[in-house]
């Protein structure tokens, strides 16, 4: 393991710890945070997710969209994201990695994107689980134009310093529970 990932194996552990505490007590005020910071994209296409784990929950944001809503489908390894249509009445199934998708349904192509993460730092630094899914989703998306990646996390979740490589791709703003934190 080279020393940038054994740096983000460190963070991940101590931010999965904190994640699942804050997760126990429960996400508050988080999705009206959130509508609220979705408000400047309304009626664009919406790529949210399907909660895992002790993942905060975007889907009340998601259910309320006014416009087509979309998650992430996992097509194969070391490739960006795909996004299948998503309404709270879709049939999901289980996709790769344990996380439901829509059964079936168009695929679109997101313009912003609720992003699930482990932690954050207020730089606008991201850590997920270490796939890179969603690198290279926003670096592919970004070549074609304005997209914007919201993380959506508990407050707990922030780290001084997510440790960072040139493939990472930042966030343009996070929601947690606490509100919202906007970058420089």
């Amino acid at each position: 393991m080279n020393a940038g990932a054994a740096a983000k194996a460190v963070v991940r552990d101590v931010a999965l710890a904190a994640r699942a505490v804050a997760h126990a007590a429960g996400q508050g005020a988080a999705s009206d945070h959130l509508r609220a910071a979705l408000a400047p994209w309304h009626g664009k296409v919406l790529a949210g997710y399907m909660p895992m784990r002790s993942e905060i929950d975007p889907l009340p944001a998601m259910a309320d969209w006014a416009g087509p809503v979309c998650v992430p489908v996992v097509v194969e390894r070391a490739a960006p994201l795909r996004f299948r249509r998503w309404t709270p009445e879709a049939r999901m199934v289980p996709g790769n990695f344990g996380a439901l998708i829509p059964e079936s349904g168009d695929w679109l192509v997101p313009e912003v994107l609720i992003v699930p993460l482990v932690a954050f730092d207020r730089r606008g630094g991201r850590l997920g689980y270490g796939g890179g899914f969603y690198d290279r989703t926003l670096q592919a998306l970004r070549a074609h134009g304005p997209v914007a990646a919201i993380g959506f996390a508990f407050a707990a979740q922030e780290v001084p310093d997510v440790p960072t490589e040139p493939t990472d791709q930042p966030l343009d703003l996070i929601v947690t529970e606490a509100g919202r934190i906007a970058f420089p």
